[in-house]
């Protein structure tokens, strides 16, 4: 059985659950959480069919182990789902609950299933449905906002079982069984003490080691910061801590006065590191992230981060990297005593340091892939070694495993408002490191979020420059998925921020988009002047290249409705543009095209010529697929003029070239759609 694992709004290790899993207490409510699977809903009672998935509810405090009890039920019952475990957080560390469109999304790609980049929510979530349609998964979703976020995601079948971790209940889903936590017994509380104390303490005085578990309420995460403090001082007794906690005020929970009272007895340095990891994004934090939140070196910061976890502040990741984890049930603590402790100029020299070092790792993640010339290589070797990756493989897991940190990063960078020229530096990096690792298409959905988070930095900042280059790029995403007319409406927006700076490339490429647009949806007409517009303006700045490019566009704009004299001479023009730019390739493609429409136009014998020619500018570009599909448009044309013989050296032709008897020619650009008086 494969274990699949996403994490959304969080970034949390795929083995983890496996590798603590040795659990403390909780027996009664793993048995009735187990015998609630089996218990019959009551769809089946009423004789119907469950429709959707049953929902098992673990309802209780943070820090009250909800979630690890979510693991262990989880880890238990496994087995029973071949087609894997999925795991999805719904609340960002900040307390925003995630949206439904990104956990739906991210659970897809746990699925090795595609989304379109910019689906909506309701889309998303079918997708999610009809990819969950038959299999039998366990799926767990913790930190639960509210049911509507649970409640979108169920899939619609009986045989999937579905966890939710939350605060309190799901009101508004049928059927939904609930364990609310309290702490744990006391037997449990003081195991889990004596696994961070030692046995001896705790052999020596037991009463105060089960008064310790009592004034931590049985709280796994009060008790495990208690022994974390009895840890770091071996000639302290367990009822030294107990005192302490007892002269503690009374207000706030166990864990409130557990947390106060073990950061107020760390030193100043990791204290203040340990207030500052409330900063990193989606809780994920590296010695990179927090040698920039406290300005100290790596090496410093990844000792401190090991002794913070001894302390029981922080969890360690299971991963390649060196990462750590701050606990959400210590977020609210960590906020607080940044708000106390550090000054606002502080806190964002902090986060602007943080947005810097991730912006450089992320040049170093791209420029690893760019060593073809002794220039890159040589700025490659100009960084610092701590910044610097092995080889190319290395920074792809890097960019792999910290990807919901560095999306979280970007959107965190944006929300705060104060830091838009590092954030726009951090996103232009991101997107450059995705294409050059990940590939555009693979990256899509990745690449639309951050194109949008541009938009709205360019939108907030009166930046009309990036404003246009942010509705292309998300135009041209729309328009791959088949959104066409939402890409018209981006494109035709682009083009009036674009003429807002007078920016020749923006508004050049937002008319050949708008033209593209148009043709997409069949009005070709408006297609065919849209890509004059373009020409115009390339023409008007001399740029040859992208005129013959325009040439081809509106010969096809044409050849689409059934014009095939203009399609003609348009054709003809790009072909001259192509060979004064000495572009043999796009010369031979060119070719082709046009004696595809001179076939359309009912004129077999100039087809046939164009078609010669364009087979030996192919030869001369190298091009051995364009060259074999020639070979078999000339077979075609023969043997529609009565010569099969001629048609036979042709198709062998062909055969020869690419070595391959399953040959396929290459998709038309244009079919025929109808047929105009004048031609």
């Amino acid at each position: 059985m494969t274990d699949q694992v996403v994490e959304t709004g969080d970034v949390r290790p795929a083995g983890r659950a496996a590798a603590e899993h040795q659990f403390l207490g909780r027996t009664r409510e793993l048995k009735e959480l187990r015998a609630d699977i089996e218990r019959a809903g009551l769809d089946t009672l009423a004789g119907r069919k469950a429709p959707r998935a049953r929902v098992l509810l673990i309802a209780g405090r943070p820090g009250s182990g909800r979630t690890a009890l979510a693991e262990e039920l989880a880890r238990q019952v496994a087995d029973r789902y071949p087609d894997g475990v999925l795991r999805a957080r719904l609340t960002d560390p900040d307390g925003t609950p995630v949206p439904v469109e990104r956990a739906a999304r991210d659970l897809l790609a746990a699925l090795e299933e595609q989304a379109p980049a910019g689906a909506c929510e309701d889309d998303l979530t079918d997708a999610l449905r009809t990819a969950l349609a038959g299999r039998r998964v366990l799926l767990l979703l913790d930190d639960a906002a509210d049911a509507e976020q649970v409640d979108a995601l169920l899939p619609d079948t009986p045989d999937c079982l579905v966890v939710a971790v939350s605060r309190g209940p799901l009101t508004g889903i049928p059927d939904v069984r609930p364990c609310t936590l309290g702490g744990l017994d006391a037997k449990s509380g003081v195991e889990l003490l004596s696994r961070h104390t030692g046995s001896v303490r705790i052999t020596v005085d037991p009463r105060a080691a089960e008064g310790l578990a009592e004034e931590c309420q049985g709280q796994p995460a009060a008790l495990v910061l208690a022994g974390g403090w009895l840890a770091a001082r071996p000639k302290a007794a367990v009822s030294d801590l107990a005192k302490q906690l007892r002269a503690e005020e009374p207000e706030g929970t166990a864990l409130t006065r557990v947390f106060r009272l073990a950061h107020a007895a760390l030193p100043a340095t990791p204290a203040r590191m340990l207030r500052l990891l409330a900063l990193a994004p989606a809780g994920l934090v590296d010695p990179q992230v927090a040698s920039a939140l406290a300005g100290c070196s790596v090496g410093t910061a990844r000792a401190t981060l090991d002794d913070l976890v001894a302390l029981g502040f922080l969890h360690a990741v299971d991963s390649p990297l060196p990462q750590y984890e701050v606990p959400r049930c210590l977020h609210d603590q960590l906020r607080l005593l940044v708000r106390h402790h550090e000054r606002p100029a502080e806190l964002q020299l902090a986060r602007a340091r943080m947005l810097e070092r991730t912006v450089r790792l992320l040049q170093a993640c791209r420029a690893i892939t760019e060593t073809d010339s002794a220039q890159a290589r040589q700025k490659l070797l100009d960084m610092p070694r701590a910044l610097r990756f092995s080889t190319p493989r290395a920074a792809a897991e890097w960019l792999r495993l910290t990807r919901p940190a560095l999306l979280a990063a970007a959107r965190l960078a944006v929300a705060d408002g104060e830091l838009d020229t590092l954030a726009r530096r951090l996103m232009s990096q991101l997107v450059r490191a995705m294409v050059a690792h990940v590939g555009t298409r693979a990256a899509a959905a990745d690449l639309y979020v951050v194109h949008s988070l541009v938009l709205d930095i360019a939108e907030r900042r009166d930046l009309p420059r990036e404003k246009a280059a942010a509705l292309l790029n998300l135009g041209d995403l729309d328009a791959r998925t088949g959104r066409t007319t939402d890409a018209l409406a981006r494109y035709r927006a682009a083009l009036d921020a674009g003429r807002e700076v007078d920016d020749p490339y923006a508004t050049g490429r937002a008319m050949e988009s708008v033209g593209g647009a148009h043709l997409e949806l069949g009005d070709f007409d408006r297609a065919a002047d849209w890509f004059g517009r373009a020409l115009t303006e390339r023409l008007a700045r001399g740029e040859r290249a992208d005129a013959a490019r325009l040439y081809g566009r509106i010969a096809a704009a044409h050849t689409f409705a059934g014009r095939y004299g203009e399609a003609l001479r348009n054709w003809r023009s790009a072909i001259a543009g192509h060979r004064r730019c000495g572009d043999v390739a796009a010369q031979a493609r060119a070719l082709s095209e046009l004696a595809r429409v001179q076939e359309y136009a009912g004129r077999p014998e100039e087809s046939l010529r164009t078609c010669r020619e364009a087979v030996e500018w192919a030869r001369r570009a190298e091009d051995t697929r364009l060259q074999a599909a020639l070979h078999l448009r000339v077979a075609d044309t023969l043997e529609h003029l009565g010569d099969p013989a001629s048609a036979g050296l042709h198709r062998g032709a062909a055969e020869r070239i690419l070595g391959d008897s399953n040959l396929q020619t290459e998709p038309d650009a244009c079919e025929i759609r109808t047929a105009s008086a004048e031609d």
